[in-house]
This record gives structure tokens, C-alpha cells and sequence, in this order.
């Protein structure tokens, strides 16, 4: 019985000792800051987002938009991206925050036709993204006993 070419060559084969030194060659580059590793979610997936959050990226976008700056851009897409995953947001907020995370970017020159569609988002963060509370079922007056009816005098004339 003739043994798999791969258990010939080791206990990883050629593609494991390939991927292994893959692995081995980016742990300089981590360790040095070169490559960053995404951060895991901030925000927990059975809790709403506060509003602050949301308030801080309407914020941070309207910089972007005003300033035209890398720092702040960057930071607009970075505000939003966690969310954009988060599973109790609406579709709504995350069509915003997709316009957000597409539109907060660098460009040569800070023009309107720039700036509208990134102020408009922005605007619209805090009301797609709010939590709604929903409403409390309005308890409805039951009737009186009898049946609701009037009673007159007996029925003697």
C-alpha cells in the first residue's frame, strides 16, 4: 500500500508548510503595526447601539465633509463599519451607514456636489438609527355586566 504523497513529505505536506510560512512571515509585520488586525465588534449583538454612537458619527461625517481631511474621513468609516454588521439596526440605518462608509472619502477638491450627499447622510444617521420603543396596547373599557343594556322600571307601565 503505497502512502499519500503529502505524509511522505511531513506531518503538514507541502500546503501546510507553505501556509505556515505565510503565517510566519506576517507575524513581523503585526507585531510592528504594519498590518492591522480589524478590530472585533465594540457593540454586542443583543444590545442596541446607544444614540451617542450614532451622534458621534453624524459628527465625525459632517467634519468630513466640512474639513475634506483624511483623519476625520477615516474616522467616519471607521465609526460605521461595526455597525453595519450589527443584527437589531434597521435596513434604513444601514443603507445610511453604507452612503456613510462609501461617501467619507478624501477628494481632490471640497465641492458641493461632495458635500451634499455626505451632509445628507449625516443629517439622516440619527433618525434611521434611533431605537423605536414600541407602543403599549391600549387596554379598552369593558362593559357592564347585564350586557350594556338600560333597564327601565320593571316592565310595568
Amino acid at each position: 500500500m503505497a502512502l499519500p504523497r503529502m505524509a511522505s513529505e511531513g506531518p503538514l505536506g507541502r500546503p501546510g508548510r507553505l501556509a505556515l510560512g505565510c503565517i510566519a512571515a506576517l507575524v513581523p509585520l503585526l507585531s510592528e503595526g504594519g498590518l492591522q488586525a480589524a478590530p472585533p465588534p465594540a457593540y454586542r449583538p443583543d444590545v442596541y447601539p446607544p444614540s451617542e454612537v450614532f451622534r458621534r458619527l453624524q459628527l465625525t461625517t459632517l467634519a468630513c465633509s466640512r474639513e475634506n481631511a483624511a483623519e476625520r474621513c477615516d474616522e467616519a468609516r471607521r465609526l460605521a463599519d461595526p455597525l453595519l454588521d450589527h443584527p437589531l439596526l434597521p435596513a434604513r440605518c444601514k443603507d445610511v451607514l453604507w452612503s456613510i462608509r462609501n461617501l467619507a472619502v478624501v477628494a481632490p477638491a471640497n465641492s458641493l456636489a461632495r458635500r451634499e450627499p455626505m451632509d445628507q447622510s449625516a443629517t439622516e444617521v440619527t433618525v434611521a438609527c434611533r431605537q423605536l420603543t414600541k407602543a403599549k396596547p391600549v387596554e379598552k373599557p369593558q362593559a357592564p355586566a347585564g350586557g350594556g343594556l338600560l333597564q327601565f322600571g320593571g316592565g310595568q307601565p
